[in-house]
């Protein structure tokens, strides 16, 4: 198993996603704590996550 490697968008800080790591799967970024989403695998990219809103059935 390889741990694949790219910067935070936010910070750029590096950050690893280690193990079965998905397009939308969410890492946590080790400099800044943001939440971040993978976007591409080959190569691994990252975004900002989106921000979960509340849904009351409205």
């Amino acid at each position: 198993m390889t741990t694949a490697v790219s910067t935070c968008p936010d910070c750029t800080e590096a950050v690893p996603a280690n193990g079965d790591v998905r397009v939308t799967s969410i890492v946590e970024c080790p400099g800044c704590q943001a939440e971040l989403e993978v976007i591409g695998i080959e190569p691994l990219e990252y975004a900002l996550a989106p921000d979960i809103e509340e849904d009351f059935g409205e």
